[in-house]
């Protein structure tokens, strides 16, 4: 694992509270050159501390006006690559997490209405190989959203 100082925290702390913000104004607020935070955030990219850019965006402005969790049961725990390749052939499906605990799996979707949710379950998700069960879980608002903190 690659190790980050200070520097780079601080690089971390301002870059994740705006992510537009140029690096002149970071290189400014750090007192380095901008070269210099080009090349931490480069070599933070490159050794995958810093992971994916580009926008967030509200889903509900798509059309998708249902956030779902789904705990899946499968019917053995090694079949979860199998079931989670399927999983990522489903675009609604934003996350697919291997859990210990009640599930084998947690998944979190995105869909329109029920109609849309319920053809999700019933014709892709649970048609899955190796899937034995399903949990609906519908979130109903969402109160933090945020990244870990950098200390």
């Amino acid at each position: 694992m690659e190790k980050i100082d200070e520097l780079d925290r601080k690089i971390l702390r301002i870059i994740t509270r705006n992510a537009r913000i140029p690096f002149k104004d970071v290189a400014t607020e750090c007192g380095v050159s901008r070269a210099a935070i080009h090349q931490r955030v480069q070599k933070m990219c490159d050794t995958n501390v810093i992971t994916g850019s580009g926008y967030s965006v509200d889903p509900k402005k798509l059309g998708y006006n249902l956030c779902v969790y789904v705990g899946l049961t499968l019917e053995r725990g090694n079949m979860y690559k199998a079931v989670s390749a399927e999983l990522e052939k489903i675009p609604e499906i934003v996350e697919a997490h291997f859990t210990l605990g009640a599930y084998s799996m947690l998944i979190k979707l995105y869909a329109k209405d029920d109609k849309h949710l319920m053809n999700l379950l019933n014709s892709k998700i649970q048609e899955i190989p190796g899937v034995a069960n399903t949990e609906t879980l519908s979130a109903l608002d969402q109160k933090v959203d945020r990244a870990l903190p950098i200390e």
